[in-house]
């Protein structure tokens, strides 16, 4: 195929490599990333990659790390190398924790970031628990199969043994592990092989409720909600030793250096420092990763009690105690991630451009290196000046692009990717929905004014269900919303909620929710039937193709600074594009309820694709 600088220099003025990618968002970090040049701040990631030889080598137990560097030089993008150069490789966990919604409940969050971390795909191209699963089954009854074999067999297994199987298999690696002392853990693991079961074990193993029936079924327990956080970290340990003795733990933490504050007074810097200390105390092995800005160490971890106990293991391999820093971008460095980047986008799009850097100029891209400027600002000035060089005269003129849609654009991607897992974090929709509204002020909705979105005030008992409330009508309307994914008793504990409309101050209750309620939750079923058919309140089936463009501009404006945009941009493109005004969703609560349970539903929890059987798993009989 003959290509000509014209096709090139068409494809440059309809596409923009560079535009609204300059933050690197957690799905990069697990998936597909940018173009990475490895030598890079090479310094960092091999400080990493050695820690884990020295304890896969024994030399070493646990290894902390911590990385500062200052906003947009890269400690996204060297914990994106870390995964994706650890994925290739069989003897290593991968664990990363970005988001800290609940400082006052972190290490329960913490279990969840776990669990969910382990839900990702190892280096068998299988979620990461199942390879654990595997090697738990081999070790207890010295067989040597692999992870797809097992999940192939597991059907016809279950069939012939019922649940007695799990049981069985369980007792088995008890006696391999007497140190573990909550077994439903290991069963719990064990069925995560089962296709059928999988989604409800990794819910339960990051410590939700099943309903009843299910985890009967699976004898499993459930856990009590008012005992999680004091749990939680037992839990965690008991996973962690569990999988650390057939893979190396690498726990890593960014995005710390928020304002959010625990009811203690600590910053999340400091909280997630005292719980790695204690991670750092307890685990087998394992290598613990922080990344923070130099201010947030000097300000406020150095500033904890007993600082010098938690730098001794946030930075346990340095010498000098000191944490390991990123180095600006110099012009070879600049010059090499341009041309990384490039030779991505052209060979994606099947061309060949006159030089590996065009249309840029290798002398400009090298001037910008003396300002020893940041990835982020590299990235920003290339998006900038992605244009032919020559400019065809009678081209019609250039239509502005909005300045938030190229980011817009990259965060509705990175939502489609993660759309699985994003349906079942409920404070990430709600506070979505809340942004979504609150640019709804003055606006009239579905015959709805709507004057105010509201916190609904409530004791702590209450705390946790209804995640907020619209306001409209001079005061006549007020729709308390909740988004409820969980099951087990919290379903049954949200509704009694929404159903209380004195003393929530509510005219109508909103449940948002994408699946079922399982018939048999009694207390579940009688509130929602008192919710639809006694108090004109509804149930409104969540659809995730209503909730990703709000999900996306809200991540938009979670990384405002990043994106360099201002709070009156991103409000100018929500009104331009209605976003919010058109949104299906959005109408749908503000509209008059039907009084029915909605149809577009479904039973699994964790709708996430997993592995299924495998030809190569044929004809094997696993003998208890």
């Amino acid at each position: 195929m003959t290509l000509t600088t014209s096709t090139i220099d068409d494809l440059i003025r309809n596409q923009n490599p560079f535009a609204g990618h300059i933050v690197v968002r957690p799905q990069q970090i697990w998936g597909k990333s940018f173009p990475d040049v490895i030598s890079i701040n090479a310094h960092a990631s091999n400080a990493v990659f050695e820690a884990v030889d020295k304890v896969r080598k024994g030399k070493r137990e646990t290894v902390g790390i911590t990385i500062t560097a200052e906003k947009g030089l890269g400690k996204s993008h060297i914990i994106s190398r870390i995964r994706h150069r650890l994925q290739t490789e069989d003897g290593s966990l991968f664990i990363y924790m970005s988001k800290y919604d609940n400082l006052n409940q972190i290490k329960y969050q913490f279990l969840q970031t776990v669990a969910s971390s382990l839900r990702a795909f190892g280096s068998q191209k299988l979620m990461q628990w199942q390879e654990i699963a595997a090697a738990l089954i081999n070790e207890a009854k010295q067989w040597n199969y692999t992870p797809q074999q097992y999940i192939s067999m597991y059907p016809s297994w279950l069939s012939k043994h019922s649940t007695k199987a799990i049981d069985h298999l369980t007792e088995i690696v008890l006696q391999f592990k007497p140190e573990i002392t909550n077994p439903y853990i290991v069963k719990a693991i064990l069925w995560t092989l089962s296709t059928a079961h999988v989604n409800f074990a990794t819910y339960w193993l990051s410590g939700l409720e099943l309903t009843q029936e299910q985890a009967e079924a699976m004898g499993l327990p459930n856990p009590k909600i008012e005992n999680r956080e004091a749990e939680a970290l037992s839990t965690v340990r008991q996973i962690l030793d569990i999988t650390s003795n057939y893979r190396i733990p690498v726990i890593c933490f960014d995005e710390l250096d928020i304002a959010d504050a625990a009811d203690n007074g600590f910053l999340a810097a400091q909280v997630i420092a005292s719980l790695v200390k204690d991670l750092y105390n307890s685990l087998k092995q394992g290598v613990l990763l922080l990344a923070m800005y130099p201010r947030t160490w000097e300000d406020q971890i150095k500033a904890l009690p007993e600082a010098e106990a938690v730098i001794d293991r946030l930075v346990s391999d340095q010498a000098d105690r000191q944490p390991i820093k990123l180095s600006f971008l110099n012009s070879d460095d600049i010059v090499a991630l341009v041309s990384q980047w490039l030779q991505d986008f052209y060979e994606q799009h099947q061309q060949t451009p006159p030089h590996p850097l065009y249309p840029f100029d290798e002398t400009k891209l090298r001037e910008l290196g003396k300002s020893r400027p940041t990835v982020r600002s590299v990235l920003k000035w290339c998006a900038e000046n992605f244009v032919p060089i020559k400019l065809i005269t009678n081209d019609p003129p250039k239509k502005n692009i909005h300045p938030v849609k190229p980011c817009f654009d990259n965060e509705l991607a990175n939502v489609e990717a993660s759309i699985d897992s994003l349906m079942q974090e409920e404070i990430t929709i709600s506070t979505a929905l809340w942004m979504a509204f609150n640019n709804l002020i003055g606006e009239t909705v579905e015959g709805v004014t709507i004057e105010s979105i509201e916190e609904v005030l409530v004791k702590a008992v209450d705390e946790g269900f209804i995640d907020f409330k619209i306001v409209g009508n001079k005061g006549k309307v007020r729709i308390g919303v909740s988004v409820v994914q969980q099951d087990g008793k919290f379903i049954g504990a949200a509704l009694k909620r929404l159903i209380d409309y004195e003393k929530f101050d509510l005219t109508r209750g909103c449940l948002l929710r994408s699946k079922n309620i399982n018939q048999g939750a009694g207390l579940a079923r009688k509130n929602l039937r008192t919710l639809l058919e006694e108090k004109g309140g509804e149930w409104i089936g969540l659809q995730s193709q209503d909730i990703k463009p709000l999900l996306a501009i809200y991540f938009v404006c979670r990384n405002i600074e990043s994106y360099e945009l201002t709070g009156e941009q991103i409000v100018d493109f929500i009104e331009q594009n209605k976003l919010a005004i058109n949104n299906p969703l959005i109408r749908e609560i503000l509209s008059d309820p039907s009084g029915q349970e909605p149809t577009n539903l479904t039973d699994d929890g964790l709708p996430i694709s997993i592995p299924r059987s495998v030809a190569t798993a044929d004809n094997i009989e696993l003998k208890l």
